[in-house]
């Protein structure tokens, strides 16, 4: 495997350091290990309306993609033309008040019910599933509990659709479901399957009192190579993002079924497959569209785009009991920075306040971009006179103790990545960004450790143009992530990525 070059840059002096350090958000450092870990968080008891402060802002952890029982199998019935029958647990075997449980265990705040099914499963999520999360929510109120599915997406595979709390959530997602869920109909209507089909879904949805939100799931698991796409295609995901940019606002960065390489014993499985990528495999974990520097990713944000990635369990069964998973929360972790809201956490899968990580390298990530006067923060945008030198601030926290592997990972390098904002793409299926790059690598020779608390500076000298930054660390020495091979243990190969801010210069 490739190895990080021993070269080091000079590093700022840490006076310098302290000085650049003062513009950054503070990062609390009596903090326990893994936050979450050991604590029971209290929810709110209803939604709060009044408009939330900045500063009541934390990293949330979550995750917006786990099944429960009500995914099923189908049976089918001994005269053809009637629908086939569904089978309860056949597809996933959890309740969705033990989903939760475990999601508190295991130190999420929030996640997401998204189960998919087959004909008529609509009524199934309505009449069963729905009243099941509203126990849920009783029984653990320190988990924010929204209401969502797995959509069987037209013209493509699997997508998140996640519900605003409301006294509507429930007829909203029936709606949504009945008339647009691919698998719905008996028989199948091919007219369901049509890349059109799912654009006029999400017009649908935009036009909702409270519009959902909407995440591409695994989107190159049906791929057959690198950059050779399955089911969802880069040109599709503009089509989405165009059609409602505040509702399809992105994809699962990392896959879940990552526990797929792992035996009930926990030893390894020699042909395990880490997220059921078995012909276009992970790379550190996390689908190719994200993974590749200057792949389809940094092509999406280089025209702009608000695109943001997540990480997901996908939890169906665990690993324990035969099945290829992790419980949410026990390996991947989806952190929004919010208040423990209902409507504040959606916001911040809406508007990119998020980042990403795998086996509890990191639990905090806060990265500001600034000039004097001016201040943005992870999902923000920053606006410069032409020629500034933008000071950039990363503060990330890496947590002592064991994860939930019983590993104790260490953050070995953190890549500060930039791109150019080249505005909208002539060719819709590209995946390129060729301007992206690493501008710089940081390690322990280049970073200030304060406790748990790893903090580093940069400075964009002579900012003329539009950019994009965005930053990713990794507890190995990949220079840029591998395939991962069969049978590799998930917990050897963590990484994290943060979604971007952007830069843009004054006219």
């Amino acid at each position: 495997m490739p190895k990080l070059s021993t070269h080091r840059r000079p590093s700022l002096s840490r006076a310098a350091l302290a000085v650049a350090l003062c513009l950054a958000p503070a990062v609390s450092t009596t903090a326990s290990a893994h936050p979450g870990h050991a604590i029971e968080p209290v929810g709110p008891t209803r939604p709060v309306a009044r408009a939330v402060k900045p500063s009541e802002r934390r990293w949330l952890a979550g995750d917006h993609h786990v099944h429960s029982w009500f995914s099923v199998s189908l049976k089918p019935g001994a005269d053809p033309s009637q629908p086939p029958t569904l089978i309860k647990a056949g597809d996933a075997v959890n309740p969705i008040t033990t989903n939760a449980r475990m999601a508190a265990k295991h130190g999420l705040a929030w996640m997401v019910a998204t189960d998919h099914g087959g004909p008529n499963h609509s009524k199934l999520n309505r009449d069963e599933a729905y009243p099941e999360l509203l126990r849920s929510r009783i029984e653990t109120p320190g988990v924010l509990q929204f209401w969502g599915m797995e959509l069987d997406t037209p013209a493509a595979e699997h997508s998140s659709v996640i519900l605003p709390r409301s006294p509507e959530e429930r007829d909203a997602l029936f709606g949504i479901e009945s008339r647009y869920n691919r698998r719905e109909p008996w028989p199948a209507d091919p007219a369901r399957d049509q890349e059109g089909f799912m654009l006029e879904a999400l017009r649908h949805m935009k036009a909702l009192k409270k519009p959902p939100v909407v995440i591409a799931n695994h989107p190159s698991r049906s791929a057959t190579g690198f950059g050779r796409y399955g089911l969802v295609s880069p040109s599709e995901l503009r089509n989405w993002n165009d059609t409602a940019p505040e509702v399809a606002v992105g994809m699962e960065g990392a896959p879940g079924h990552q526990a797929s390489s792992l035996n009930p014993d926990g030893s390894l499985k020699p042909k395990g497959d880490r997220g059921g990528y078995s012909r276009a495999p992970t790379m550190g974990g996390f689908d190719q569209m994200t993974a590749k520097l200057g792949g389809f990713w940094d092509s999406m944000l280089g025209e702009g785009r608000r695109w943001w990635v997540t990480s997901t369990s996908d939890s169906h069964r665990h690993y324990t009991d035969g099945g290829d998973d992790f419980w949410p929360g026990e390996y991947s972790k989806t952190y929004v920075k919010a208040a423990r809201t209902y409507d504040d956490v959606l916001d911040g899968l809406r508007n990119g306040r998020v980042f990403v990580t795998l086996g509890d390298l990191v639990s905090e990530v806060d990265v500001t971009a600034s000039v004097p006067g001016a201040k943005a923060e992870i999902g923000g945008r920053l606006e410069v006179a032409a020629g500034s030198d933008v000071t950039v601030v990363i503060r990330v926290r890496d947590p002592a103790g064991r994860n939930l592997g019983g590993r104790s990972p260490s953050v070995a390098r953190v890549d500060l990545i930039q791109g150019d904002i080249r505005g909208p793409a002539s060719d819709r299926t590209a995946d390129v960004n060729p301007t992206t790059r690493v501008v710089r690598a940081f390690t322990p020779a280049s970073w200030v450790r304060e406790g748990e608390v790893l903090s580093m500076v940069h400075v964009l000298k002579d900012v003329r143009g539009p950019v994009y930054i965005r930053i990713r660390g990794t507890s190995g020495d990949e220079v840029e992530p591998l395939p991962d091979p069969l049978g590799e243990d998930p917990w050897s190969d963590l990484w994290f990525y943060a979604n971007p801010i952007f830069i843009t210069v004054k006219p």
